[in-house]
């Protein structure tokens, strides 16, 4: 198995001015701090309640995945394909997967139902976690290929979000449709391992890539079968 490397990041994840981009880190035994201010930001569960962000990963490691927001065609189609990571994989690697996004809590539920998503999800609706951590706001014009998750185009993919938005109960983009997101690994306790700040809507994190660096098995997200050569 190929295993990204890099330095050690040393700086804490905090307040204040954004945090300059950091590199992957290849092993959970060193790692780049996150302030305990940050960790003691409230996330919100489907029920309302409100629990500290570093209570998500005090005790065990996690893949954390913010969404730009509810309506967006990109997320939704990402999501679907996070839906799709067998359970008894991330047990047999001892890691959670997370999603936050950063609409009211109201909207968990039916986001869930749409994508087929049932493993952890929060949201952040004063999107402190995401400035905190240094979360891009606006779209960077910038080349991130053909994302492997994404099968819709711009205009087909804005449509549907756009219906989404005029048949909802409540007519909004369930979060702030210039906020970006990113993915991290984190945990036990306030190390993050890896971090990825998306620049656009695009940039998402290839899933198995970031699978890879928890020691879970390539997915196939596809709906062929797998090849198995003998």
């Amino acid at each position: 198995m190929q295993v990204l490397m890099a330095a050690p990041v040393t700086q804490q994840v905090s307040g204040g001015a954004a945090p300059s981009p950091s590199p992957a880190l290849g092993g959970p035994e060193s790692g780049q701090p996150l302030a305990p201010s940050v960790a003691e930001l409230p996330v919100v569960d489907a029920t309302g309640k409100r629990l500290p962000f570093g209570a998500l990963f005090r005790e065990r490691r996690a893949v954390v995945v913010f969404v730009r927001h509810f309506l967006c065609y990109t997320c939704k189609e990402y999501v679907e394909d996070l839906a799709k990571v067998p359970e008894r994989l991330l047990q047999e690697a001892n890691v959670t997967l997370i999603v936050i996004g950063q609409s009211t809590y109201h909207h968990i539920e039916p986001f869930c139902k749409l994508t087929g998503y049932s493993h952890e999800i929060y949201v952040d609706p004063e999107r402190e976690i995401y400035k905190r951590l240094g979360m891009k706001r606006g779209e960077e014009i910038a080349s991130s290929g053909q994302s492997p998750h994404v099968k819709s185009n711009l205009l087909s993919g804005s449509l549907r979000s756009l219906w989404r938005a005029v048949t909802g109960p409540l007519f909004d983009f369930q979060g702030d449709p210039a906020q970006q997101g990113g993915t991290l690994i984190v945990g036990p306790g306030n190390n993050i391992h890896f971090m990825h700040r998306d620049r656009n809507r695009l940039d998402h994190k290839p899933i198995n890539s970031v699978l890879q660096l928890v020691g879970v098995p390539h997915v196939n997200f596809t709906s062929r079968p797998s090849v198995i050569h003998v």
